[in-house]
């Protein structure tokens, strides 16, 4: 893989010297794009002699002007790093982004980006990490920092946060978006403290799960102390029944479920199973992965009573493992373990915690025999594992990707929510040979908040069902 290095990290706001460049990029593909020999491109520029401009070093001056339309078909075929840098070219090329990202004609399958914040550019801006072009782009987010939020999650363009006073929101990083989720405080297990103003003051956090038992009192956490206990893994899946999102979360005593569409105004709690890992949303259910009891549980939640049925059990093989649950391209589910035999969680003194994956066995479920059929090669299929949705990716539609290997970021709830200083186990593994690789070199994210998967998606969310 390409190296990196801070002098590459380009704004996405601006094309600077690679302005040219991308113009030139984009008229030889003309022919391509649109199906037309180079000669028949003339009838639509004011501009003649298209090719011969072309095959010089074009300055903005003296850029064909193409109808409309035309811009935006173009367009429509660019990934979203350069569509937004070629929105920042002339107004002209500014007006076709803004009609193509308005009226909803956007729709190219996205290469899953990283996204991280490192330390020496401001609290409020993130990097975005394209295999695409193999370098960083500057975004400014929306207040609060970044750099004062944990990363609990990411599905269709969004980021799931977690701010200084646990609250969750959210974001999308390309068109700065941001939505409040219900209070934490209607999450099943947690109460507010109020001072003797009357204002929030501290959380009282209960350890109760729904199963009988005897369970410990409840603890008190400062303000911004919750999310460290609490927040596990959080995802955003689009509700068809209502056309607006269902946001699901993964949350603590013993990693339980609870979820809310957006505009609700409190999460409903899942009881009384634990141990959730990983979650997908498919043809009306939700698909939760169990790793203590090795099962796949799914939950209908369009009903007034949430149901819940085991479809498969599988007993554990290791001690320590994470399970994902992943939609297969050609319309499959696949169980992944993520296993962990290199680690070291509680050191000695003066060393440092690691916990490093060494292998992924991957399984096909079988819907009509209620069974798991392992997979020892992905062949043309890529994965993208971590605090993310699990992707599963046809490697001949992104060619920037290796067929066979699985793109990693760390989703332990020590690092992603904690432990901002330590070791990350983030990489490339070949599942030939479980051989891995650094995903780029030098690194240059920081460590807090973790790094993460995510697709770009410049579509809005529909909020019209918000309140019905």
């Amino acid at each position: 893989m390409e190296s990196c290095s801070v002098a590459r990290i380009m704004s996405l706001g601006k094309l600077a010297i690679h302005r040219t460049y991308l113009c030139n990029r984009i008229f030889r593909n003309l022919p391509k794009l649109l199906g037309f020999t180079p000669s028949s491109l003339k009838k639509f520029c004011k501009v003649e002699h298209v090719e011969l401009q072309l095959t010089k070093k074009a300055t903005l001056g003296t850029l064909p002007e193409l109808p409309p339309d035309i811009l935006m078909g173009i367009f429509a075929t660019l990934e979203i790093p350069d569509l937004v840098r070629a929105g920042s070219v002339c107004s002209s090329w500014r007006s076709a982004y803004t009609s193509l990202w308005n009226l909803g004609q956007y729709n190219l399958q996205q290469t899953p980006c990283l996204l991280y914040s490192p330390e020496s550019i401001g609290e409020s801006v993130a990097c975005l990490y394209s295999h695409a072009e193999k370098r960083s782009y500057k975004l400014t987010l929306p207040e609060p920092p970044i750099r004062t939020r944990c990363l609990i999650g990411s599905s269709h363009g969004w980021l799931v946060t977690v701010d200084d006073r646990s609250e969750m929101h959210l974001v999308n990083p390309i068109t700065c978006e941001q939505i409040a989720l219900p209070s934490v405080i209607t999450i099943e297990q947690v109460n507010p403290i109020v001072d003797e103003y009357g204002a929030l003051h501290k959380y009282e956090f209960s350890w109760h799960t729904g199963a009988c038992g005897v369970y410990s009192s409840p603890s008190i956490f400062a303000l911004d102390k919750l999310r460290h206990e609490l927040h596990y893994k959080a995802f955003v899946f689009p509700d068809t029944s209502t056309g607006s999102y269902i946001v699901v979360l993964i949350h603590n005593p013993m990693r339980q479920l609870s979820f809310a569409r957006v505009g609700d105004d409190k999460w409903t709690w899942l009881p009384p199973y634990d141990d959730y890992k990983d979650c997908t949303y498919k043809d009306g259910l939700l698909y939760a992965a169990c790793t203590y009891k090795g099962e796949l549980h799914t939950f209908d939640l369009s009903g007034p009573v949430v149901t819940r049925k085991t479809i498969i059990s599988i007993p554990r093989e290791y001690e320590c493992e994470y399970m994902y649950v992943v939609q297969a391209p050609w319309g499959g589910l696949l169980l992944i373990w993520r296993i962990f035999e290199d680690h070291n969680v509680e050191p000695e003194p003066g060393a440092s915690v690691f916990w490093n994956t060494t292998e992924y066995r991957i399984y096909e479920f079988d819907a009509e025999r209620s069974e798991l059929k392992e997979i020892n090669c992905l062949r043309d299929h890529v994965l993208f594992l971590g605090h993310n949705q699990s992707l599963c990716l046809g490697a001949e539609e992104y060619p920037c990707l290796r067929a066979n290997h699985a793109y990693f970021t760390d989703d332990n709830s020590l690092w992603t929510c904690g432990l901002p200083n330590d070791h990350r186990d983030m990489g490339v593994l070949n599942l030939d040979d479980n051989s891995r690789e650094d995903l780029v070199s030098p690194q240059l994210w920081s460590n807090f908040p973790a790094p993460m998967w995510i697709t770009p998606d410049l579509r809005k969310m529909n909020l019209a069902s918000e309140g019905d």
